[in-house]
């Protein structure tokens, strides 16, 4: 049997949407159990993003949309409801047999359940508990609900991203929320190691808007060290040319040329080698002086050809570039399929196995696995409670009368 490299580790997971649920997958693959916490009925909120939804045997949309599947495998769904003071002593008694808890309740949400960290720290003094929250849990804004979108308009991500002289725009994935989950999964393996040698659990406190601004890197860096924002360059680059898109003969390409010997290998390839002797071009600082210039020279040549030609003279030149692949063309790659990056699962709502996206971890020793597609709300609510707590068939039976499972 293969080691995991998470096994014997167990989450409870009340988090939803997107977050938070990231979070627990990636914890999830790598052999943690998750626990998912969900109201009783609609459950996550992202069961019902959509179309699209995974089809049943008629063709019709089932209650499970894409986006619920991008970020839900490798966890067990357990309907209770948490307003009740009963389903409140159910929670008590999954946190007394787990190691971690997730929540992106915004901050002192948590406290009408008495499940807040300063309210439950001491009686459960080796819990990592990941709070995620819009702001954090400290600061002026600490108790105010916080969006991906309004992450990424505040934390500086919207206003250098776009067209120069257009309107600022926003990343086309939920990226502030996915950031802020990888940073969670990081945090919490940290306080897991670190819980090693103390013993002790920890808060581990994220916030989308520290995850967006730490995200911005030399960005940020820039204003910094400054005093002068970047400028928003689209999809070019601040502080290297060429690198952007280009137009070709027909398909719009990416060149990412990123040191010298790489701009004089492409001025090579675009037969203009006196490009990488002029002056205004030798160093990257100069190209950055002279980027109009240099920019308008090459995208008259790049219009010469299609952008097979390019890509493949850039290969053989060893030249950064690549195409702008729709999703359609990005699982059609080999390397894309040769990494294992599209799975399929069987699922109980599909009549055939569900195509989701692969974990990027490739570990040696401890794979990644696929043991459980994402499940529908509350499937797993009687197994748990049986198996994990002990409880009766009398017992559920009534607490499914009271509607609190």
């Amino acid at each position: 049997m293969t080691h995991k490299a998470l096994q014997n580790i167990r989450v409870l997971d009340l988090s939803r949407v997107l977050a938070g649920p990231y979070c627990s997958q990636i914890l999830g693959d790598m052999g943690a159990e998750i626990l998912k916490i969900e109201k009783p009925g609609a459950g996550d909120d992202t069961r019902s993003w959509g179309p699209p939804f995974i089809k049943d045997n008629e063709g019709q949309d089932t209650t499970e949309s894409a986006y619920y599947l991008s970020c839900n495998r490798n966890k067990k769904s357990i309907a209770i409801d948490m307003a009740t003071e009963k389903g409140q002593a159910l929670i008590h008694q999954l946190i007394a047999k787990s190691d971690i808890l997730i929540e992106n309740f915004k901050t002192g949400g948590l406290k009408k359940y008495g499940l807040d960290y300063d309210q439950i720290k001491d009686q459960y003094p080796s819990l990592i508990y990941c709070s995620i929250s819009g702001f954090g849990r400290t600061g002026p804004l600490a108790t105010e609900p916080g969006y991906d979108f309004l992450a990424q308009g505040m934390a500086g991500l919207m206003a250098h991203t776009g067209e120069p002289g257009q309107q600022p725009m926003k990343a086309g994935v939920a990226l502030s929320d996915i950031m802020t989950g990888l940073n969670a999964c990081i945090g919490i393996l940290a306080a897991l190691h670190a819980r090693q040698t103390t013993g002790k659990g920890q808060c581990v406190d994220v916030a989308l808007t520290d995850c967006t601004l730490s995200a911005m890197t030399n960005i940020a860096q820039y204003y910094l060290t400054s005093g002068k924002t970047a400028p928003r360059v689209g999809n070019a680059h601040p502080s290297i040319v060429p690198y952007q898109i280009f137009e070709t003969a027909d398909h719009p390409m990416i060149l990412a040329v990123g040191n010298d010997g790489q701009f004089a290998k492409f001025c090579a390839l675009a037969n203009h080698p006196e490009w990488a002797i002029d002056p205004r071009f030798v160093k990257n600082k100069d190209r950055v002086a002279h980027r109009e210039t240099l920019v308008a020279m090459i995208a008259d040549v790049m219009k010469t050809q299609p952008s097979e030609h390019w890509l493949k003279a850039c290969e053989v030149a060893d030249v950064p570039a690549g195409p702008i692949n729709t999703m359609d063309k990005v699982f059609e790659m080999e390397q894309i399929q040769a990494r294992g990056m599209e799975i399929e699962m069987n699922h109980p709502l599909s009549p055939n196995p569900i195509h989701l996206v692969g974990s990027p971890f490739k570990f040696s020793e401890t794979p990644v696995s696929y043991e459980r597609a994402p499940p529908f709300c509350g499937q797993d609510t009687d197994d748990v409670l049986k198996n994990l707590l002990g409880l009766d068939e009398n017992t559920l039976t009534e607490l499914k009368h009271s509607k609190i499972l």
